[in-house]
């Protein structure tokens, strides 16, 4: 006679404490590695006043854009960059305007040490702040108008490490600025604190293994093989 199935076993019920020990275990996880990523993200993405569109290079000076391409002819032939750049030798920095209104707009050129290691989260009250800039300016053009819209920057890097770029545009007629910041290295590209948030997503993840029994039944299983 078959067994009533009310009454067969299914093995130990599951407690709601265990339950709630899981779901929150498994929240805790998942907030953990977003608070991972989000850094990573920031990191990613936050390159002051240069962005890709449409998988060109533009740089956004205030309101006014202009595509921007960093070249390194004697070492990289027509390679085309977007921020960092691999060598340490003569660099050239190619605006392209996109407003008609920048021709008749003095613009200058910056070029500074990142001596406080800010990176891609570099912003222009970062260089305002600095104690002595000239000292930290490795080069700068003065306000110049370009009637042909293109802005062609060439200097000599002697020295690998970060740097932080700032393009200024003057009203021609009224006392306004639009200002750029653009980090970017030289001699290669630095992964910053990324190495450090993917250790602690990958940390995280073990710990919810752990908590939810899944090493537990990996060791279970292993040993039986």
């Amino acid at each position: 006679m078959l067994d009533d199935p009310a009454e067969q076993s299914t093995g130990p019920p599951i407690s709601d404490t265990n339950m709630d020990r899981q779901l929150l275990s498994l929240k805790f996880h998942r907030c953990l590695i977003l608070a991972c990523l989000i850094p990573w993200s920031l990191q990613v993405n936050a390159h002051g006043g240069v962005v890709f569109e449409e998988d060109i290079c533009v740089i956004k000076i205030g309101f006014l854009t202009a595509h921007f391409t960093i070249y390194q002819p004697e070492t990289r032939a027509s390679q085309e960059y977007c921020e960092d750049i691999p060598d340490v030798t003569d660099t050239i920095f190619v605006l392209d305007y996109l407003h008609d209104s920048m021709k008749e707009m003095p613009v200058d050129f910056r070029i500074v040490r990142d001596v406080e290691n800010l990176g891609v989260f570099a912003q222009l009250a970062d260089v305002e702040r600095m104690e002595d800039i000239g000292r930290d300016t490795v080069f700068y053009r003065p306000p110049t108008t370009e009637s042909d819209s293109v802005l062609i920057i060439d200097h000599s890097f002697d020295e690998p490490g970060g740097y932080i770029g700032v393009v200024t545009a003057h009203h021609p007629t009224l006392d306004k600025t639009y200002s750029a910041v653009f980090p970017f290295r030289v001699g290669g590209t630095d992964f910053g604190y990324l190495p450090l948030f993917l250790a602690l997503g990958l940390l995280a993840q073990c710990g919810y293994w752990i908590s939810n029994g899944t090493f537990a039944r990996w060791r279970a299983k292993f040993s039986y093989a």
